[in-house]
């Protein structure tokens, strides 16, 4: 089974109109509501494709439980743990003339709810895979990824770590089967600018030593790279097609590439898939759908 985790999950409010009048009434053409945060999103991909996961995090207030079944309706498995203190963030995604994002906070989490999760994880089983992603709640602290590994350490599942910064460095000791870093994060953990793919890979050596096993580096219009844990380096270029929508594309491309890699065991067609449903959903509004991928796997193959 695969489990995704979200710490601080959203409910995005995207409104389109042709233009913003500041001070005045801005009447929306339309708008709409999407239940995420990043694993929700490789549990809403992975309900595509086919793959079955649960999804664990923490909600709050009455915008929690909207969350819950609005997950609830993408027919994913919800295991969210209720707070008492705040609420669910709203952001406020705006499309006119420029595109603009307003993003709530989310509730506190204290440690009564954290020992809570940690008891939800007890569940997990040997072999399963565990998806931690995402910005971390109010109320924790930076290496509560870390913990979470400790945490687990001994039940030889594979972790799957897509964060930034110090929450990513203190879980490389916990050896994370899989991390997905991007270029502008692999600037900002390595206080460099990066020109090439080949500077890329240089950083994904650098974080193998630190401790990852594999690393998976999204890189946007050309594709992912992926350094495996033998030494052996694959690319993947992505297919042209115009970026209607980046959020939840990375997630998607973690949700492909699982989704293969549970079945097939096979690093090269995981990630294919990975950039197939990264693309797809770049090119969508949402999180793509299964057509939409499997188009972009035809057009994939047909390069190859």
């Amino acid at each position: 089974m695969i489990y995704t985790l979200t710490l601080n999950p959203s409910i995005d409010y995207v409104v389109e109109f042709p233009s913003l009048c500041v001070g005045g009434i801005t009447r929306i053409q339309k708008e709409d509501f999407v239940f995420g945060g990043k694993g929700v999103n490789v549990s809403h991909m992975l309900k595509i494709l086919g793959t079955s996961s649960v999804a664990l995090g923490f909600v709050a207030g009455f915008t929690g439980k909207a969350f819950v079944q609005g997950v609830k309706g993408y027919g994913i498995q919800p295991m969210f743990i209720e707070v008492d203190d705040g609420f669910t963030r709203i952001n406020v995604k705006i499309h006119a003339e420029e595109e603009s994002e307003i993003n709530g906070l989310g509730p506190v989490v204290s440690k009564l709810y954290l020992d809570k999760m940690m008891k939800l994880l007890d569940e997990i089983k040997e072999n399963d895979i565990l998806v931690l992603s995402g910005s971390i709640a109010k109320g924790m602290k930076d290496n509560i990824y870390a913990d979470i590994m400790k945490h687990v350490e001994d039940k030889r599942i594979k972790v799957v770590v897509d964060a930034c910064g110090n929450a990513l460095h203190h879980t490389l000791k916990y050896h994370p089967f899989l991390i997905k870093p991007n270029k502008e994060e692999l600037e900002e953990y390595f206080h460099v600018n990066l020109s090439s793919i080949n500077e890329m890979l240089v950083c994904a050596k650098m974080l193998q030593k630190e401790g990852a096993r594999n690393i998976l580096v999204s890189l946007a219009e050309n594709g992912a790279l992926l350094l495996c844990e033998n030494g052996e380096v694959l690319r993947c270029n992505a297919v042209k097609g115009k970026v209607v929508n980046s959020v939840g594309a990375g997630d998607s491309m973690v949700a492909g590439f699982l989704h293969v890699y549970e079945q097939k065991k096979d690093m090269k067609k995981a990630l294919q898939m990975g950039v197939a449903c990264g693309s797809a959903t770049a090119f969508s509004k949402g999180i793509a759908s299964k057509k939409s991928v499997e188009e972009i796997l035809e057009r994939m193959d047909a390069n190859l």
